[in-house]
Parts: structure tokens; C-alpha cells; sequence
């Protein structure tokens, strides 16, 4: 089974992590950030009731951090990426300047 992984952040603090497997994806909260009360959900689709998350495609919170149009031709054409691998485009460009609370970084 194939497996990428990504470490996931919220203001620069480890919040979980997000795996993509053959068959699907998924997002965990760490132990330490998700037993923190004061800390908050990554966003209101990912809610602190539940640690882990399963979808069978790239989740929509996730996918919304992604380029789209020109921004995503011209990244796809830089970093060489396939535009429809939406997991390796996450992990290669929403490790800075993203819009919000969040930043992905790839775990090799």
C-alpha cells in the first residue's frame, strides 16, 4: 500500500496529521493537541468530538488550500505535478503563505 503523509498546523502548532493511502484519506489529531480543551477545531468539518476523520477522496477543507486557475497551471508546470494528484500539490505548496490558520507539511 502506498502512503504519503503530512504533518498539519494550525498557527505553527502541530495539530494532527493527514494520510493518503490507496483507498482513501484520512486526518488525526495528535494526542497532545486534541486532549488541549483550550486549543480549537482545525475547522468546523473536523470538530474536536471525534480524532479521526476517513474519506474516500481529498477532503473538502483540505482541497479548498489549493490554487485553482493560472496559479495552479503555473505551480503544477514548476514543481512538476500532476494537476488531478491533489495530495502531492497540498503537500508541495500549502506548507507557506496560506490563506488562514492552517499550513501542511509533508512527513518523508
Amino acid at each position: 500500500m502506498t502512503e504519503q503523509k503530512a504533518n498539519v498546523y494550525y498557527n505553527g502548532e502541530l495539530a494532527g496529521v493527514l494520510v493518503k493511502t490507496t483507498h482513501e484519506y484520512y486526518f488525526v489529531y495528535s494526542d497532545k493537541y486534541y486532549d488541549d480543551k483550550n486549543k480549537p477545531a482545525i475547522s468546523l468539518s473536523f470538530p474536536k468530538t471525534q480524532k479521526e476523520y476517513k474519506s474516500k477522496y481529498l477532503f473538502p477543507f483540505f482541497f479548498g488550500l489549493l490554487t485553482e486557475g493560472v496559479n495552479k497551471k503555473i505551480q503544477c508546470k514548476i514543481l512538476k505535478i500532476d494537476e488531478k494528484d491533489y495530495f502531492t500539490r497540498l503537500i508541495k505548496t500549502a506548507h507557506t503563505d496560506t490563506i488562514g490558520a492552517i499550513t501542511i507539511k509533508e512527513i518523508k
